[in-house]
């Protein structure tokens, strides 16, 4: 039995790996309910659009875009024009537009009214780091919904006005690179984490033209090895950190206590994360072919969701309401 608030009618969990498969779960039962086909090449990123009708996959050189409500087990949009991996996906709050980063070293904004390989904005690092393009490794939108921020290989934050097209750098720590950033639902902090293990935190302050400022809050040792993922809660007072020192760590996200460690013999690493509605529960995915879904306060497992036969790089959940 999934704790209560789990499971409705408008709750879905997509996982997505090396097998080159996509899979929908029934997450009451642990049940895969649907398979969808990724033959192409592994699934680097998922994200569920915020109407919940459409599943998006990134992975090499193809953003496809699938109908969650229809039988067909393939995609009905393929956005081109990527080069290399895709390996982060995002979506402005109405679905009016979706973000995509890759190892092109772009950043991309795409029209989903079209329907098409509408691309009428991009960045790219190359305004960093001279003439080389440096590959993109994640990105996130402010919940103003105008300001993208954009980690890299070579450790620089990029704050991108969508309005502007103007750009900030930052740098936590030179030559280390930006594995993953998050920004708290309530808009005062942002976390990013790198490959070292390490885990910084930023304050964000609005100004009166609605950029961001930010500035530095702390640094903690989060995990042994890189980390690959972190993500606030939906209330923000937690951050989950997934690592590639086979564990999931879950913090407060006032002092940085560590609150869980979420382990399992042979997990292998972890990839990815994402949060019930009510902050009560976190799934994972994991080379170890597993999704997971935990009990924050407790720190126990509470299923594990097998079928994939390789490792389970990237997972998206919904839960809420539309």
């Amino acid at each position: 039995m999934v704790p209560d608030g789990i499971e409705n009618d408008q709750v879905l969990l997509a996982t997505g790996g090396y097998d080159h498969l996509i899979k929908l779960w029934q997450t009451s039962t642990g049940i895969c309910h649907r398979t969808l086909q990724h033959a192409e090449s592994q699934v680097n990123a998922l994200e569920i659009t915020p109407d919940k009708k459409y599943l998006v996959t990134g992975s090499y050189q193809h953003i496809y875009l699938y109908e969650l409500m229809s039988n067909n087990p393939g995609a009905t949009v393929n956005y081109e024009g990527t080069s290399k991996n895709v390996t982060c996906l995002g979506f402005q709050e109405d679905g009016r537009w979706m973000f995509s980063g890759g190892e092109d070293g772009k950043a991309r904004i795409w029209d989903l009214r079209s329907k098409g390989n509408n691309c009428p904005k991009s960045f790219d690092t190359r305004q960093g780091s001279g003439t080389t393009l440096s590959p993109i490794n994640c990105a996130v939108l402010h919940p103003n919904q105008i300001e993208l921020f954009i980690g890299d290989q070579n450790g620089i934050i990029y704050r991108w006005d969508l309005r502007t097209d103007n750009n900030e750098q930052f740098i936590p720590e030179n030559d280390v690179m930006i594995l993953s950033i998050d920004i708290a639902p309530d808009k005062t902090q942002m976390a990013s984490v790198n490959n070292k293990g390490r885990a910084y935190i930023w304050s964000l302050t609005s100004g009166a033209d609605s950029s961001t400022s930010l500035k530095p809050k702390h640094k903690f040792e989060a995990h042994k090895r890189a980390v690959l993922k972190c993500k606030y809660s939906p209330d923000s007072k937690l951050l989950v950190t997934t690592s590639a020192d086979q564990t999931a760590k879950i913090w407060d996200s006032q002092d940085y206590n560590l609150q869980q460690e979420l382990t399992q013999d042979n997990q292998r690493w972890v990839w990815d994360a994402d949060w019930s509605a009510d902050s009560q529960f976190v799934f994972t995915c994991s080379s170890d072919n597993y999704a997971k879904l935990w009990n924050v306060n407790t720190g126990a497992l509470e299923r594990k969701f097998s079928g994939h036969q390789k490792a389970v790089t990237g997972l998206a959940f919904k839960d809420t309401l539309l």
